[in-house]
C-alpha cells in the first residue's frame, strides 16, 4: 500500500488528515503503491508532503491546479478532526 510517516520516524501528528490524503491521492494516480505521505510539524501546523510516482504529478495537480486545490480543501477539513491545521505539498519522485 502506501507509506504514512513523519520526517523523524515518530507517529504522525495528523492521522486522519494523512489517511484521507493518502486515500484520495492513491485513487487518482496510476501507481498507488508509489504514493508516500510525510508529515513534519512546522510553526503550529503540520506540513504534509505527498510524493507520487513518475508521471502522476500531473494527474494530482489537475488543470490549472484545481484538483490539487480540491484535495487541499478536503484534507484541511479532515484535519479539524485531528485538531491541527495542515499544509499540503505535492512532490514528483
Amino acid at each position: 500500500m502506501s507509506d504514512v510517516e513523519t520526517g523523524a520516524g515518530e507517529e504522525l501528528a495528523a492521522p486522519t488528515a494523512s489517511a484521507v490524503l493518502t486515500h484520495v491521492v492513491s485513487s487518482i494516480v496510476d501507481a498507488p503503491e508509489a504514493v508516500r505521505v510525510e508529515g513534519t510539524p512546522s510553526k503550529g501546523r503540520v506540513k504534509l508532503q505527498v510524493t507520487v510516482g513518475p508521471g502522476d504529478l500531473g494527474r494530482v495537480i489537475g488543470r490549472r491546479g484545481r484538483t490539487a486545490q480540491s484535495i487541499r480543501t478536503v484534507v484541511r477539513a479532515a484535519a479539524t478532526r485531528d485538531g491541527v491545521e495542515v499544509d499540503v505539498d505535492f512532490v514528483d519522485d
